[in-house]
């Protein structure tokens, strides 16, 4: 009896994925090695591509809010900005955050540092368990996405428990320390915000949670979801991106607003390094959902409660195909 074309395709993808994954390589070192051409398992089936029409880029569809004045008589016009970004887009850019320039300079660089080091000084740290704290991998869903990305990422825990820094590759180490401090402090103030942006005491969030969410771009690409058009977020220098993810959608009780965003495939020759902080709730096996001050009978919880360890087991094993869990936990 024979095996179907489609039987076959999937073992041809399984052997070439395990065959990806133990070579331990990583995109940049297949480039490294003298890559020609694309290999099947990085090119998406047509049924996995979004059928929205991109738009022209618009500076002003992500908002940015200035933050230079959240300690003066100004903040609730700040929180006010924050707040209805939340509501409105999901993301936004901040300004005048407090981070040095430097400092948000020597962090890229010691990254981009780290992935053109040889493939045996990353090899080393080449796993997907995260028992040091630090590991190197090229796709968190390689295993069970229908398309891998084009992307290599070095996972560092910043929180509750930093990682053991001997593990932090020497190339960025000390950069990494420094760029945790500043995290930690900038964290604070806009978790500050997004709480007062609710209506609740600005430290609400931080009793849940470690690191703030944000994502910072060297090189444009990032497009976000908005009706029904892919709208490009545009760099601005030194300027951080905020993202408000699914938790903070379900704890907020649906005011405020998770959504779809991508990467366009890089037409530069030089090599886009993002740099991403993820708030996460710090105790796992806390139950989660929508904030007891934000339901009431004109507004029931649009959310079950659920653990934040259940929703990272699920986070991990689906596919990464651009959908959130966001509709699996609706009450």
């Amino acid at each position: 009896m024979g095996v179907t074309d489609t039987t076959q395709q999937a073992f041809n993808r399984a052997q070439e994925l395990k065959q990806f994954e133990e070579s331990k390589l990583g995109v940049k070192g297949l480039v490294d090695y003298g890559l020609t051409s694309l290999p099947s398992l990085f090119v998406h089936p047509p049924e996995t591509l979004s059928t929205l029409k991109p738009t022209r880029p618009r500076p002003d569809s992500i908002p940015t809010i200035d933050l230079s004045c959240c300690d003066s008589f100004q903040r609730p016009s700040v929180v006010a900005e924050v707040g209805r970004a939340a509501r409105e887009v999901g993301f936004f850019q901040v300004i005048n955050h407090g981070v040095p320039t430097e400092v948000l300079d020597r962090t890229i660089a010691v990254v981009k540092a780290f992935h053109e080091q040889p493939m045996e000084a990353k090899a080393r740290i080449y796993r997907r368990e995260m028992e040091t704290g630090v590991a190197f991998f090229s796709n968190l869903d390689l295993l069970h996405s229908k398309a891998a990305s084009w992307r290599d990422t070095l996972q560092i825990m910043l929180g509750p428990k930093l990682a053991d820094v001997e593990e932090i590759p020497e190339v960025c180490r000390n950069e990494v320390l420094e760029w945790n401090q500043q995290v930690q402090r900038l964290g604070s103030l806009l978790l500050g915000l997004l709480s007062e942006g609710l209506g609740l005491s600005a430290g609400k969030l931080q009793e849940l949670t470690c690191l703030e969410n944000r994502v910072m771009d060297q090189i444009g690409g990032l497009q976000v979801k908005h009706g029904d058009e892919w709208v490009d977020v545009v760099p601005i220098p030194g300027a951080l991106v905020v993202n408000i993810g699914d938790i903070l959608q379900i704890m907020s009780n649906n005011e405020y607003k998770s959504v779809d965003h991508r990467v366009l495939a890089n037409p530069s020759r030089e090599p886009r390094v993002s740099i991403a902080v993820f708030c996460n709730p710090s105790d796992q096996e806390n139950e989660y959902g929508p904030f007891p001050e934000l339901v009431s009978s004109d507004k029931p919880a649009a959310f079950r409660q659920f653990t934040f360890s259940e929703y990272m087991r699920r986070f991990f094993t689906k596919e990464l195909d651009g959908k959130s869990l966001i509709n699996y936990y609706r009450a």
